[in-house]
C-alpha cells in the first residue's frame, strides 16, 4: 500500500504524543513543533519596550527576552539555537496548543481561566495596573484624579480598559489599538494619561527619559508566568528550576535594572516560584 503524506502526518502526531510522555527521559525539551527539532521556539511580544521589543535591526530586547534567553540556556539551548515567534495576546493559547512554540514569555498573566487551557511556570514578575502621565503633569496623582473628566487611554479589548470602565465612570476613556499609539497621544497632549501594567508603562518611560512619569499606586495585581502546553509538567518544572537559578545568581536583578533603570523604576523582589 502506498504511504501517503496524510499517513506520515498521522504517524508524526502519534510519535509526538508518545515522546511528550517521556520528555524527561529523552531530552531537556521535546519540541514536536513545525520548526527544526535542534532548536527551541519561544513566543514573545514584539512591541513592548522594556519587556520585549523587536528593534529596527531585527534583534529582540527587553526583560521578557532576557528571561527567555536565560531559561533556554539552562535547558541546553544557547542564543543561536532559539527561534523567536511573535505572540500577540489573543494568540498565546493557540500557539501553545498547536505546538507552534515550546514556551511563551509574553507578559502572560496567570489566571484561573487560562490555567484551564495551558500550564504556567513561575511567576517570574509581579506587576499591576498603574498610570503614565507627562513629566510636567501635576494634576493627576492617582486614580481619584481621573474622575474629573480626564482623558485616559488604554488598548481596545484589554483588561486595563475594562477595569477603568467598570470602576471609574467619570473618566473619558479612549481606546486605541496599541499602547504605542496611546503614548504618542499622551506626548502630543491628546490625552491626559495612559494605563496598563506598570512595567509596560515603565518601558515606555525608559524609552523617552524625562518625558513621562508613573504616578499613584498599583490598582491591580498581575503575576506574569511562562506559558507551556497543558500537561507538560517536565518542561514546566525545568523552567521553574531555571527561574530560581536566575534569581539566586543575580541575573534576574541585573536584567531588571538594565531594562527599567532609566525609568527610575524601583527594583522589586523576584516572586517565589510556584510549584
Amino acid at each position: 500500500m502506498a504511504m501517503t503524506s496524510e499517513w506520515f502526518r498521522r504517524a508524526r502526531r502519534r510519535l509526538c504524543a508518545a515522546l511528550a510522555s517521556v520528555a524527561l527521559l529523552a531530552s531537556p525539551v521535546v519540541a514536536c513543533t513545525s520548526h527544526d527539532s535542534g532548536k527551541i521556539t519561544i513566543g514573545v511580544k514584539f512591541d513592548q519596550p522594556g519587556l520585549s521589543v523587536k528593534r529596527p535591526d531585527g534583534t529582540l530586547g527587553g526583560f521578557d527576552v532576557d528571561v527567555a534567553r536565560y531559561v533556554a540556556a539552562r535547558l541546553g539551548y544557547p542564543a543561536d539555537r532559539i527561534t523567536w515567534i511573535e505572540a500577540p495576546s489573543g494568540q498565546r493559547e493557540m500557539l501553545l496548543r498547536n505546538g507552534q512554540v515550546d514556551f511563551l514569555v509574553a507578559t502572560y498573566s496567570i489566571t484561573d481561566s487560562r490555567r484551564q487551557k495551558v500550564d504556567f511556570a513561575g511567576p517570574y514578575l509581579l506587576t499591576g495596573q498603574s498610570l503614565l502621565v507627562r513629566a510636567d503633569n501635576t494634576e493627576i496623582t492617582g486614580t481619584a484624579s481621573l474622575q474629573h473628566h480626564k482623558k485616559l487611554c488604554s488598548v481596545s479589548g484589554s483588561t486595563p480598559a475594562q477595569r477603568i470602565k467598570d470602576r471609574y465612570p467619570g473618566v473619558q476613556l479612549q481606546r486605541y489599538d496599541t499602547y504605542s499609539a496611546c503614548v504618542e497621544a499622551l506626548r502630543n497632549g491628546a490625552i491626559d494619561a495612559v494605563t496598563t501594567d506598570d512595567v509596560i508603562l515603565a518601558g515606555y518611560a525608559a524609552q523617552s527619559p524625562g518625558a513621562f512619569k508613573l504616578v499613584g499606586e498599583r490598582f491591580s495585581q498581575e503575576r506574569y508566568g511562562i506559558g507551556v502546553r497543558k500537561g507538560n509538567d517536565g518542561l514546566r518544572q525545568r523552567i521553574n528550576d531555571a527561574l530560581e537559578e536566575m534569581e539566586r545568581d543575580g541575573s534576574w536583578r541585573a536584567a531588571f535594572v538594565e531594562n527599567f533603570g532609566a525609568a527610575g523604576f524601583s527594583v522589586p523582589e523576584p516572586p517565589p516560584v510556584g510549584r
